[in-house]
């Protein structure tokens, strides 16, 4: 149930916990690398006002993909917190993208690393320990 079918000339079962943690790691990465690539960039007549448009744009990606991994997740886990841990902590990074783009309160920008561990060590759990084998076992229908 909580399996994505990734089809080519061999079929790869790919776990939306896998898919999460991987989604969560990229956006993590994705963190951490942006400001090193705008230290390292030539400064222009501006000095580096912003980045490119789309570079912002990945983090909704990131979101979106987030978002799918967990909802499949959190069906298919046998924890009754689990999901409710899930979605807190992409609704908390969800709130840290937002408030970095429309810049709401000040907030440190290490404060995106929380919940982007968080999550990846959420559905790195739930893989490990928290797969449903059955449909009794599952916390929702």
């Amino acid at each position: 149930m909580n399996n994505f079918q990734l089809v080519s000339n061999n079929r790869i079962n790919l776990s939306s916990d896998t898919l999460g943690a991987f989604a969560s790691g990229l956006c993590l990465i994705h963190c951490l690398v942006t400001p090193l690539i705008f230290v390292v960039q030539a400064c222009t007549a501006t000095c580096c006002e912003a980045g490119p448009w789309w570079w912002g744009m990945i983090d909704y990606l990131f979101l979106g993909v987030s978002f799918a991994a967990i909802y499949y997740s959190a069906k298919s886990t046998s924890l009754k917190w689990m999901p409710a841990g899930l979605y807190i902590t992409w609704g908390i990074l969800a709130l840290v993208i937002l408030n970095e783009s429309f810049s709401v309160l000040t907030l440190p920008s290490a404060s995106i690393y929380f919940p982007a561990i968080a999550l990846v060590g959420l559905h790195l759990y739930n893989r490990r320990y928290c797969q449903c084998h059955d449909e009794e076992c599952c916390t929702t229908e």
